[in-house]
């Protein structure tokens, strides 16, 4: 079942077009990678796909319905988005933060009652946040804060799980943690994950499906195995590079020697 459809998206920004009609089915269950150079569209097409940017042309519909039609609310109870950045909230908790997410489903006034419920003390969990909850959260690091942002989206309690380059502020370690996590919840919850990510050889290991953009439009769409190939690394990120397939796993595997 295709949960969003993106269809013709164009979007614009002064005489710069960003998105060149794009068309794209996300069925349910799924992790999609969108994966590219910076500036090729993949932030502003997780955007539109969120309803946050309207596109300058073409459609998104979320359950076979425009999703214009739907009120925020009702979207933010359907797809829960965990952008780049955040504006800082001083003296904010990270678990005043979460319960934030509560809002789509609560309303006024159930978030005026205040306190927890099962969804906000299960969202901490998952995330793994529990120990620093009532910390403020301009004194944790940037992967806890991290940590904290997703555990907003997982309050949300929605099905669908949009990120926006989820690693960002964290080390190879604490990347891969993260990433093992997304994974784990999405088999759990029966989650549909698209996701943002800068690195090739970590969207290939983790997602589904991998959806290169370049210069605006689609340029690759498929399982890793077909879309990771020398010929994608020198036409989508200009970089002369080899791929194989790991022996274990069965995934590519990426090593870049120069660039044009």
């Amino acid at each position: 079942m295709t949960t969003l459809l993106a269809t013709g998206v164009t979007v614009t920004f002064g005489s710069r077009t960003v998105l060149r009609e794009v068309s794209l089915a996300v069925p349910g269950g799924q992790w999609l990678a969108l994966v590219g150079r910076n500036g090729c569209g993949k932030s502003t097409l997780l955007r539109v796909l969120a309803g946050l940017h309207t596109p300058d042309a073409g459609s998104v519909s979320l359950d076979d319905r425009p999703l214009r039609a739907h009120s925020r609310r009702a979207i933010a109870r359907r797809i829960a988005v965990l952008p780049q950045a955040m504006p800082p909230v001083p003296a904010l908790t990270a678990r005043q933060l979460v319960r934030q997410g509560r809002y789509a489903t609560r309303g006024p006034l159930g978030m005026l009652a205040g306190g927890d419920d099962e969804q906000v003390e299960r969202a901490l969990a998952d995330a793994g946040v529990g120990d620093y909850a009532d910390a403020v959260l301009d004194r944790l690091s940037g992967g806890e804060r991290q940590r904290v942002r997703l555990a907003l989206a997982l309050a949300q309690d929605a099905p669908l799980l949009l990120l926006d380059e989820p690693t960002t502020y964290l080390d190879v370690h604490h990347q891969l943690q993260m990433l093992d996590l997304i994974d784990r919840l999405r088999a759990e919850r029966g989650l549909t994950v698209v996701t943002v990510l800068h690195d090739l050889v970590q969207a290939a290991r983790y997602a589904g499906r991998i959806v290169a953009l370049h210069d605006g439009r689609v340029h690759a769409d498929g399982p890793a195995a077909e879309v990771v190939t020398a010929d994608l690394l020198k036409a989508v990120f200009g970089v002369h590079g080899r791929v194989w397939h790991d022996e274990v796993t069965g995934r590519p595997l990426c090593a870049y020697d120069r660039v044009d």
